[in-house]
Parts: C-alpha cells; sequence; structure tokens
C-alpha cells in the first residue's frame, strides 16, 4: 500500500563522489610544483654585466694591492704616502649593482682611508707613530686584504639557483621603476 500523497525527490549522487576531486588536487598540485620548478631554476647571467663586472673587480683588486704596497712602503721608510681611490669611484655602481655585500665591505675600507692617510702623516718624538695610529694602519692593511679576497671570490660566485633564483626573479617581476 502506498501513501496518497507521494513526494517526488529527484535522487542525485553526492558531489564529488565519482573520485575526480583527487586528480584534479592531484593536477593543481603538480602544476604549482611545474611553475616553482621553472621559476627555481639557476638565473642566466647577462654577458655585458658578467664582462663589466670583471673589468670591475680587477681594477679595485690592482688599486688595492698597489695600495697595500703603498702601505708595505710606508712600513720600511716611515714615509707618509697617499693611497689611490680612483678606481672604485668609477666601479662603484657596477660592484654595487652585482656584489652588493662585497661592495659594501670596500666602500667601509674606502672611507677609512683618510683617516689611514691622516694617521702615516702624525708623528710622535723622534718620528715615531703612536701606538693607536700604528694599529689604525695595520687594521686597515689587514681589511684591505680582506677584501681583496672577498672581491675575488664574487667573480667565481655561481648564479643563483632554487628558492633564491625565484626570490631574485619575483623581487625583479615586481620591482618598482
Amino acid at each position: 500500500m502506498r501513501c496518497i500523497k507521494r513526494t517526488l525527490v529527484m535522487h542525485t549522487p553526492a558531489p564529488c563522489d565519482d573520485g575526480s576531486v583527487f586528480y584534479l588536487v592531484a593536477a593543481i598540485v603538480a602544476s604549482a610544483a611545474a611553475a616553482v620548478g621553472w621559476l627555481a631554476r639557476p638565473l642566466s647571467t647577462d654577458p655585458d654585466e658578467r664582462r663589466r663586472l670583471g673589468a670591475a673587480v680587477s681594477a679595485v683588486d690592482r688599486e688595492l694591492a698597489a695600495n697595500l704596497e703603498l702601505t708595505t712602503m710606508f712600513d720600511q721608510t716611515k714615509q707618509a704616502v697617499t693611497l689611490e681611490n680612483g678606481e672604485f669611484a668609477r666601479h662603484r655602481t657596477t660592484l654595487e649593482r652585482n656584489a652588493r655585500p662585497t661592495a659594501a665591505a670596500v666602500a667601509a675600507l674606502y672611507e677609512r682611508m683618510s683617516a689611514t692617510e691622516s694617521a702615516m702623516e702624525r708623528r710622535g718624538p723622534a718620528n715615531s707613530l703612536r701606538p693607536e695610529d700604528r694599529g689604525l694602519i695595520e687594521a686597515w692593511e689587514g681589511d684591505a686584504r680582506e677584501v681583496q679576497r672577498s672581491l675575488r671570490a664574487v667573480l667565481d660566485a655561481q648564479p643563483p639557483a632554487g628558492l633564491a633564483a625565484v626570490s631574485a626573479r619575483l623581487q625583479g617581476r615586481f620591482a618598482r621603476h
């Protein structure tokens, strides 16, 4: 026996009960992984920029080597010397664009150059140097040698890959010009 008032109900299957959601999620995850993998590939370097960086590093390295030679002459003769500073001023923007941490160290070294020259000119009794001036000169020499090492390492650096490349690409893409 049936009910007199029968309500018609449409039977529909539960949404996504055929297993297609799993494939949809897998496709989304795979496409996201492919996009991140594509962004994470190593950055290619511009050959002209690489050449300019090599020229800048070589010029500043030669200038630092000449300055270290001058400080060695000062140690031997006790005659004050004037240190060279033209090459860094000429190549500063190239170094800052391609080797920011090293450029900051070089800039700090060159900022201390005038204090080092002044320490070479100051004299005590019997043409002697005060201990603090000697320490300032020796510290500048040591820092110059360390900066030379870091400058030379800039040329051996590999282009960024992985998350560093992703970050560099996204920052370059969305940078405000």
